[in-house]
């Protein structure tokens, strides 16, 4: 709200300064059009730019650029190619950043042909592309999946003397990687190391994180202690990455002994962290380890949601311990949470297992006092519930139905 006040703020002094009879310029039109397109108050931005030019100010290339700028966050390439057009009509120079700019959101949405016409109009203009132009491409190629296009990119920016920088190899390195072409990654990153360039945290957070989706969790660690002795310190991704990778096949101590090696290194953990280790320790049945981290969560600043109760719930049920999952259950207004099915589903399925169908019905009861409808799982749960435990409610086992 405070973006779009100070938009509309920027347009009243211009007002103003009008009525007291001064003649805004371009310079002046231009700060409020950007104030106006950096505040998502684009349709504002075009009236005041259609007001320049009746006014017989003459737009220049700023002005355009915030536009076509905002045009692009907002997917109307169209109309931002159409400014484009006009620009080249009003005979106003155009820029390698503008184009870029229009390739990147071309490319963002799919339409990898449209961005190569682009380059095609660039060049008309006079305009090569350089290395951001390519690595634009390069990225849209691989993520496509299309990595032999995205290499003849490559050579085609050495053949015009650009040689591929960070980006271009960190967009070959994920195109790889999605591929699950670990062995060529690794030769794109030995390379880019080789021809001088530095691999940034994101080259080696791309490279754990495809050798983890390989399940080749060793490589992957292997990269991270080489990051302490030749690259950037590790981010929170990195270690995310890797705890993540290390719970999926069951190596919870080690990721466990990650989130220490994190908090010695004074890097801060966020929700995700721990978010991905109570769910790798609740799987793996270590519910001490996953109250106590759990425990921590609370006294961090961190804010939780019903979704991390529902992970340590599900997994305390799972393992038979129904009273502590009842008293979280129970905690969970206290905390200013409340619960959702998937809450309700878990603890009615852990007393129907635990042979509790008394507080399970009673459950099932409360979720319609608190506007829950129960899905078709829940009615299963307390079928079988009924079922295995014979339980008959006043003789009548329908009045678990119709809620009387």
């Amino acid at each position: 709200m405070g973006c779009v006040r100070s938009g509309i703020q920027a347009v009243r002094f211009l007002r103003m300064m009008e009525e007291r009879g001064f003649e805004p310029d371009i310079i002046a039109y231009n700060t409020v059009i950007d104030c106006l397109c950096k505040n998502g108050l684009l349709n504002e931005a075009i009236d005041l730019f259609s007001q320049v030019k009746v006014k017989g100010i003459r737009p220049d290339i700023v002005t355009y650029t915030c536009l076509i700028h905002a045009m692009c966050d907002l997917g109307q390439q169209k109309e931002a190619t159409r400014l484009l057009n006009e620009m080249v009509d009003d005979n106003i120079s155009l820029d390698i950043f503008l184009y870029n700019v229009l390739l990147d959101a071309y490319c963002k949405e799919e339409m990898i042909s449209e961005a190569v016409d682009t380059i095609g109009i660039m060049r008309k203009q006079g305009i090569e592309p350089d290395v951001v132009t390519y690595s634009i491409l390069v990225d849209a190629h691989c993520k496509e999946g299309i990595i032999f296009e995205a290499e003849d990119v490559v050579d085609t920016m050495r053949k015009k003397g650009i040689e591929p920088n960070v980006v271009t190899y960190n967009a070959l390195i994920n195109g790889h990687c999605l591929l699950n072409q670990m062995e060529e990654a690794r030769r794109v990153f030995q390379l880019m190391i080789k021809k001088g360039c530095a691999p940034s945290i994101r080259s080696y957070n791309t490279m754990i994180n495809g050798y983890c989706k390989a399940k080749r969790v060793d490589e992957a660690m292997e990269l991270f202690h080489e990051i302490f002795q030749k690259g950037p310190f590790p981010n929170t991704v990195t270690y995310n990455t890797l705890i993540q990778g290390m719970c999926q096949l069951g190596r919870v101590s080690i990721a466990y002994g990650l989130l220490r090696k994190m908090l010695a290194s004074r890097q801060v953990p966020d929700i995700l962290t721990f978010g991905i280790l109570l769910d790798g320790l609740c799987k793996r049945g270590k519910l001490e380890n996953a109250l106590e981290l759990f425990q921590a969560m609370q006294n961090s600043r961190l804010e939780l949601n019903v979704v991390f109760c529902n992970i340590l719930i599900n997994g305390l049920c799972k393992s038979g311990n129904i009273e502590v999952a009842k008293e979280l259950f129970h905690q969970l207004s206290v905390n200013g949470l409340k619960p959702n099915v998937y809450t309700y589903s878990t603890m009615i399925n852990g007393f129907c297992k635990e042979g509790f169908p008394d507080e399970a019905y009673q459950l099932f009861r409360g979720m319609g006092e608190n506007d829950f409808l129960p899905d078709s799982f829940c009615y299963n749960v307390m079928i079988r519930g009924v079922s295995t435990k014979q339980l008959y409610l006043k003789g009548n086992p329908t009045s678990y139905g119709n809620g009387r």
